[in-house]
């Protein structure tokens, strides 16, 4: 039986990445260091929605949940004795690009050790492919539209952003030197059922059903290739199986099993539009707080998706109002 390890597996992608896995007959460890960046019983939520995924399907020989800290490299490693994975898919990490800019140490513990300590279990103990999150927020302010994967992306503006460039930087290494296939998969501001508070979709719900008045960076004219979480998960599941061969580029002679992939909408969306979604939903206006743009943040991000398209047939198919009217029933029925 295939075994599948998937980290920040009580995160947003992790739990929805874990049911689809073990409904598609893998057999899947998750860990997850349980942090308070947000709330706790949320994630706490998820994992027991997963366990009674498991137990009604009688999958519990095939599952199992650990609480381990990447960061901790002697549990990591113990964990990797004791289990032989076929695939690894890294989606812990300290999130968020605002909280960079008041606790950075968050994020070089998560993102840059944790990362290098889950890649040296790979090369000890080698896999088929290796999976890690990376972000949209690697384009920086780019200035070309929509963003390719091989646009240079050389000048992160937040702490977050050059700790995922710094991931795929890692992965690369470490795919050239020991052969550990590895894709690097960009996400595109990814909404839905069970996502991050910190998010702006799950603050503006929060605020408008509370009749506050909500915070609206640069003025609304902001763009978002907002991904709604079933595409995402899709996207993410046509890839696991095809580990990338040894790429052959005019920019390098290195020959490392490697690639990065975007998965977006290939649809941005205005602030002002998604805020329109949300008011919908709750049937309810927005009071609105129109501000400049933040340090950090990006004026817009778009996703060129073609390669994932041509490869794996991965066509997002969900709209901003179908996708907000989801997460709107969800959050009401939780809240």
């Amino acid at each position: 039986m295939t075994k599948i390890l998937v980290t920040g597996s009580a995160g947003f992608i992790g739990f929805y990445l874990v049911k689809k896995l073990l409904d598609n007959g893998y057999d899947v460890v998750g860990i997850d260091n349980l942090n308070n960046y947000y709330d706790v019983k949320l994630k706490k939520t998820r994992l027991e929605k997963i366990q009674n995924f498991v137990e009604k399907r009688k999958l519990n020989e095939r599952y199992k949940f650990l609480k381990i800290d990447l960061a901790n490299k002697d549990s990591l490693k113990k964990l990797f004795k004791e289990n032989t994975f076929d695939y690894v898919i890294n989606l812990a990490a300290q999130a968020g690009v605002r909280y960079s800019l008041e606790n950075p140490d968050a994020y070089v513990e998560s993102n840059l050790i944790g990362f290098i300590n889950l890649m040296e279990c790979c090369r000890e103990k080698p896999i088929k492919h290796f999976l890690f999150a990376s972000s949209s927020s690697v384009y920086g302010m780019n200035v070309k539209q929509p963003f390719s994967t091989s646009d240079n992306t050389d000048f992160p503006i937040s702490l977050y952003a050059a700790t995922k460039k710094s991931n795929e930087l890692i992965a690369h290494s470490y795919s050239h030197l020991f052969k550990i296939p590895s894709t690097g998969l960009r996400f595109f501001t990814v909404y839905g059922p069970y996502g991050r508070p910190d998010m702006a979709y799950f603050k503006f719900t929060k605020l408008i059903e509370d009749n506050k008045k909500i915070d609206i960076y640069n003025n609304g004219k902001m763009k978002r290739d907002f991904t709604y979480i079933d595409d995402v998960i899709e996207g993410v599941f046509k890839v696991i199986k095809s580990p990338p061969k040894a790429m052959i580029s005019n920019l390098t002679n290195a020959r490392a099993p490697y690639r990065v992939l975007n998965i977006g909408n290939n649809n941005p969306v205005t602030l002002d539009r998604f805020i329109s979604a949300i008011e919908k939903s709750l049937s309810k206006k927005a009071k609105k707080n129109m501000l400049p743009m933040q340090d950090g943040d990006v004026p817009i991000t778009f996703a060129d998706i073609s390669d994932l398209s041509e490869k794996f047939g991965f066509q997002p198919s969900t709209t901003i109002e179908d996708g907000i009217d989801e997460f709107v029933k969800w959050y009401k029925s939780f809240y």
